[in-house]
């Protein structure tokens, strides 16, 4: 393998904590097991499996890939509950939203199995000068994934199911805090019949990471993770001239016009941002609220987050669960403390539950200001942020003045006015009088410092194809 890297990719918010593979009961804080990290030998026979399928696969009729994928689908249907149960247990998601989350996986599958061979079609070219020319979508070879704790099943789907259509292996390294997740899912996909070497999970660690983007075998790598996790794959990738596509971080607005429904408005800011326990990154974090629905939404809002009760969340009754481990709810609480202490207002929460695990309050801070880190950071758990602005233009230059730019929702009765403020943020997307969400058919992806590239929808299985022409002069 090669040397050449030296650099790994770091943790953070959206990262597991460094050290070894092993399941820790956030509601508990108690190790449940451990994995051992791969050797490099376990790594080069990954690689080596990978390169090998890359020269079948990329051979394989569309319908064959196309079953696979089914097959993959019909086996997550199969296996939800128990797989919804590893995911609570290992990062603390409620079993009801992990059960969710595994049904979206399945439309994600099915989806490109439907519709891959339309998206990666010969696209025909009328060239001027006469003749026929196309654009062939082939396959690039392994693509490396990078995934994140926080919706393990999810970001791996919107990934793997694209590339494998577009005829690319694929090597995952998941998050340390969910390795019986990716093992599960190296399980299922050699339960549905895929290949040797097609779908690979591997233990590295960050160094192996770096020396696997490096290797001359792997074509790309794709990341869901922090800036810092992002900013240090993109260096390795970019020394050794490989494509990355990078799902990064967010502090996404949520403007509330005058013209807006309000208690339509507040019921949509308190899911947008408490679902997964506000641990999402297209979450609602900034809550900007324009003219004299301020208090109003404050105060239903307020009331409509000290409602919500933490709780164990393998019990339908529990309003949210935990956050995914200790260090998380830590580094969450002193984003809370630093804005406290420079003036801003806690209207309710800002502490840790009473109870075992890594659990923290709904909260909502107001008179939050720019030398605060929760003016400029992202808070990845149940925190959320309310300003009050005077009008609609001062709602834009506040939602844009951050480094992120990843999503927005406007909730406004003017649909055309609310259109006309969903032009003007600098997101990846905006969702329009509703929390946002995830679809398979929708393209997910930022701008700024969110990241680079798109998953999902018809693009997501064009980040990782060689867009080859092939032309032929007219006769002379």
């Amino acid at each position: 393998m090669s040397t050449s890297a030296t650099a790994a990719p770091e943790s953070g918010p959206h990262d597991a904590p460094h050290g070894a593979y092993r399941v820790v009961d956030p509601t508990t804080n108690e190790v449940v097991r451990e994995f051992p990290t791969a050797t490099d030998a376990d790594i080069e026979n990954g690689l080596a499996g990978a390169h090998a399928a890359f020269r079948v696969w990329r051979a394989v009729p569309m319908g064959d890939r196309s079953a696979l994928l089914h097959r993959v689908a019909a086996l997550y249907a199969e296996r939800i509950d128990e797989l919804a149960v590893a995911v609570t247990r290992e990062m603390g998601k409620p079993v009801r939203e992990a059960r969710g989350e595994l049904k979206l996986v399945m439309s994600i599958f099915r989806y490109y199995a439907d519709n891959g061979a339309e998206f990666l079609a010969d696209t025909p070219l009328s060239p001027r000068g006469g003749g026929t020319a196309v654009v062939r979508k082939d396959p690039v070879g392994p693509v490396l994934g990078i995934m994140p704790w926080n919706y393990p099943h999810y970001q791996v789907a919107r990934l793997v199911a694209p590339n494998l259509m577009a005829g690319n292996p694929l090597v995952i390294k998941h998050a340390p805090q969910c390795p019986e997740t990716a093992a599960a899912i190296e399980e299922l996909f050699r339960d549905a019949g895929s290949p040797e070497g097609l779908y690979t999970n591997v233990f590295a660690t960050n160094v192996q990471a770096a020396a696997i983007i490096a290797d001359p075998r792997v074509a790309g790598v794709s990341v869901t993770g922090s800036e810092r996790a992002g900013a240090a794959v993109a260096e390795i990738a970019g020394r050794n001239l490989k494509k990355c596509v990078l799902e990064l971080g967010g502090s996404d607005p949520f403007i509330v016009l005058k013209s807006a429904d309000l208690p339509k408005a507040v019921k949509a800011a308190v899911a947008g941002r408490m679902g997964n326990a506000g641990q999402a990154c297209n979450a609602s974090k900034r809550i900007i609220v324009v003219g004299d629905n301020y208090e109003p939404f404050v105060e239903q809002f307020t009331a409509a987050m000290a409602a919500l009760q933490p709780g164990d969340p393998t019990d339908p009754a529990s309003g949210f669960g935990p956050m995914s481990s200790e260090r998380a709810a830590e580094g969450l609480l002193e984003q809370v403390r630093d804005a406290v202490d420079q003036g801003a207002i806690v209207r309710t929460g800002g502490r840790r539950v009473d109870r075992p695990g890594s659990f923290v309050e709904a909260t909502v801070l107001t008179d939050v200001g720019p030398g605060m880190r929760a003016y400029r950071e992202e808070l990845f758990g149940p925190v959320a942020v309310v300003h009050g602005v005077p009008d609609a233009d001062a709602a834009v230059e506040l939602a844009n003045d951050s480094p992120f730019g990843l999503g927005g929702v406007v909730f406004g009765g003017d649909q055309s006015a609310a259109e006309e403020i969903a032009d003007r943020l600098d997101t990846g997307m905006v969702w329009i009088n509703s929390a946002q969400g995830s679809a398979a058919d929708l393209p997910f992806g930022g701008t700024k410092r969110s990241g680079i590239g798109r998953e999902l929808g018809s693009l997501g299985i064009e980040e990782f194809v060689n867009k080859k022409l092939i032309y032929t002069p007219a006769p002379r």
